[in-house]
């Protein structure tokens, strides 16, 4: 957007601010937090933002991302915490972690929205000090870039600016100097049986194979290289930034000459591997959903002929599938073919099935063309709301009493169902959801500059997609807190009809319709963070700490309890699990050597049916002779979420958690931690 339109926006909303707005109509976040989150809540309440809105589905999956986000933290101990893919370990992790970096920008634009900040923090910091091993293709710049956008961190945001612009050039070696593009094998690329790989193949498999140079990497080096430029400008380097200016430049002329296609209409493949089957720099047949992913990043211009990419999104015969969007059209002839199986299940293909993965990009996409672009093609901001409102239906299985939510990796474009049948498949963090909430639907445009922007995408009332009422609050922005409300007659929170926003409690601007407003806000300094560390922590089964048990000794069953994972969710067993048998049962750490100790954090998992938490319990310390009490609290923990015991600060080098179960119900230890003094 122009600078004068952006002056005259602001100017616009000011003067529709009025001289003493009374304060939005704050949500009970305690009760909601309760609701939505159980005994879990203390961990939501002051950390996340807090919505509501007349659409109950798309509240209660903006909840469970919440959750699905706090599940994929892990404990790393004195390297802080990262964001996981799977929620258990999978072979081409980066091991012992559990790492891997092609998911990276989801997590940190979730996370960017917490008020906490040490989540994100913790990642980026673990990624940019060896954690980054290039194994799939990123755009972790980008999003470090985008998540100072969010808490104006400027310190924070420079602190691996070194390492990032190293990993940059390390790219270099999958960089055709002569056609000025980047190519991937798609399974590196994090996709497998696209149709450049399968038809590598001569239609035989698709698994590996297929080299070509991809919209998607193309435009990841490309985000990353503006990112950098405007990062080094930041630092004060004008050589280095000068530098990435003109590889981002170069990248988007390339792709705009080279992997557009006027006869598909359509951003594509084209090939870098040369064989029987496709030739060198031959364009791919088909469409696939990755032509969309320019717009992720404002790649493409302005312009009709690029806009009018997105009627094959809106088009049944093509990429639009009656559950979600398909990852390659219908038409291509290996179009839902499956080649791959682990045993009898289904393994992941990229031929046509809906991954929340690119569903999210292209989402991100469609919401940057309705914000920013005065041509939308045949894309309306209806269109963002229902294939908004699809993507919020994959999060739901079951049916009946049965109903959950539980995302899983793919899904059937006509059905809707899941396709891999595997136990990583539950509760998958390889997508976004908030992200989509707060930058789309409510419409924070975060900037680098002392300016609020806000453009919430939805259609005018009378629009089957239309939303009467939402509210946010609690949104960290630039060192501030802030709200949106948007009440299209006033009657839902009964101050008057349209849109509002508050800074720091206080409404600073408002406007009667959906559109834009944009508002000064002084930067502050952002909220700094407490870094406590796990001391029971162990990502090396059998190594210092070490966990021992009264019964269920299977190695990794008691491993499980102290392996840095916290999740409560049923269908993936998580901790270690007594023998069933009533009477005492223990759990202890050897930590290898002593500490200074003073507080713990105990996590049990109850179902109401084979666990539950003890009826009582002690903490104690090994003194080399026998166990003495730590502390011994009255009642039980808490059930599926997190129980704080203190006691005076004592040098211990082994600790055991003592607890009497209750008859026949099995104890279930999530996770055990073990803290310093604070």
């Amino acid at each position: 957007m122009r600078a004068w339109l952006r002056m005259l926006l602001a100017g616009a909303a000011l003067a529709a601010t009025a001289a003493a707005a009374p304060p939005g109509p704050a949500m009970d976040t305690h009760a909601i937090a309760v609701q939505r989150f159980g005994n879990d809540a203390p961990w939501y309440e002051g950390r996340i933002p807090f919505f509501e809105s007349a659409d109950p589905q798309i509240d209660a999956v903006y909840y469970y991302r919440w959750s699905l986000f706090r599940a994929h933290q892990r404990d790393l101990g004195a390297e802080g915490y990262i964001s996981t893919e799977f929620l258990d370990d999978v072979d081409w992790q980066r091991h012992p972690f559990a790492s891997l970096n092609d998911a990276t920008g989801f997590h940190l634009a979730e996370g960017r929205w917490l008020n906490d900040r040490r989540y994100a923090g913790d990642y980026v910091d673990f990624m940019y000090r060896g954690g980054n091993d290039r194994h799939f293709t990123d755009h972790m710049a980008d999003s470090v870039y985008g998540r100072f956008l969010v808490d104006g961190d400027r310190e924070a945001a420079l602190r691996h600016l070194a390492v990032m612009r190293h990993i940059y050039r390390l790219w270099d070696e999958k960089f055709d100097f002569a056609k000025g593009l980047y190519f991937v094998e798609p399974l590196l690329d994090a996709t497998e049986y696209t149709v450049s790989s399968i038809d590598a193949s001569g239609g035989e498999d698709g698994f590996r194979g297929g080299d070509s140079f991809r919209p998607s990497v193309n435009v990841y080096m490309f985000a990353n290289a503006r990112a950098l430029a405007r990062l080094s400008e930041m630092a004060g380097d004008e050589a280095m930034a000068g530098e990435f200016r003109e590889r981002a430049d170069a990248l988007r002329a390339r792709v705009l000459d080279a992997l557009w296609s006027p006869d598909l209409a359509h951003f594509v493949d084209r090939y870098q591997v040369d064989n029987d089957h496709v030739k060198y720099w031959s364009p791919i047949r088909n469409r696939e959903l990755v032509g969309y992913l320019p717009w992720m990043f404002d790649l493409p211009p302005d312009e009709a002929r690029y806009a009018a990419a997105w009627r094959h999104l809106l088009d049944p015969a093509s990429l639009a599938g009656k559950a979600g969007m398909r990852t390659v059209e219908a038409s291509y002839p290996y179009y839902m073919r499956q080649y791959r199986y682990l045993g009898s299940a289904p393994e992941c293909q990229w031929n046509g099935p809906v991954w929340p993965y690119q569903t999210t990009q292209v989402l991100t996409g469609m919401a940057n063309l309705l914000d920013h672009y005065r041509d939308h093609g045949p894309v309306t901001r209806g269109d963002y709301m229902r294939l908004l409102r699809q993507y919020t239906a994959l999060h739901y299985q079951g049916a009946g009493k049965d109903r959950r939510l539980d995302l899983e990796e793919d899904y059937h474009p006509e059905t809707g169902r899941p396709i891999v049948g595997l136990d990583r498949s539950h509760h998958y963090f390889h997508s976004g959801y908030v992200d989509l909430i707060l930058t789309g639907l409510v419409g924070i445009r975060p900037r680098a500059d002392d300016m609020l922007e806000l453009n919430p995408l939805l259609p005018d009332a009378g629009d089957a997609q239309a939303l009467p009422w939402f509210r946010v609050q609690d949104v960290p922005y630039h060192g501030h807190r802030i709200a949106v409300t948007w009440d299209q007659d006033g009657s839902h929170y009964g101050r008057g009809p349209g849109l509002a926003l508050e800074v720091d409690g206080r409404e600073v601007a408002r406007r009667a319709t959906i559109g834009r407003l944009a508002v000064p806000v002084p930067r502050a300094p952002a909220p700094s963070y407490a870094r406590p560390v796990n001391r029971a922590v162990q990502l090396v089964r059998g190594n210092f700490p070490r966990g021992e048990a009264s019964s269920n000794t299977d190695p990794e069953n008691v491993h499980d309890a102290i392996d840095g994972r916290l999740w409560f969710f049923p269908e993936l067993p998580n901790g270690w699990s007594s023998a069933p048998a009533g009477g005492e049962q223990w759990y202890a750490v050897d930590l290898g050597r002593p500490m200074r100790l003073s507080r713990a954090e105990l996590a049990f998992f109850a179902d109401g049916k084979g666990f539950d938490v003890p009826e009582r319990y002690r903490i104690q310390a090994w003194t080399g002779q026998g166990w003495r009490d730590l502390a011994a609290p009255a009642g039980r923990p808490v059930a599926n979420g997190v129980t704080h015991v203190r006691w005076p600060a004592a040098a211990v080098s082994k600790v055991r958690l003592l607890m009497r179960q209750r008859p026949g119900r099995a104890v279930r230890l999530v996770e055990l931690k073990l803290y310093e003094p604070d």
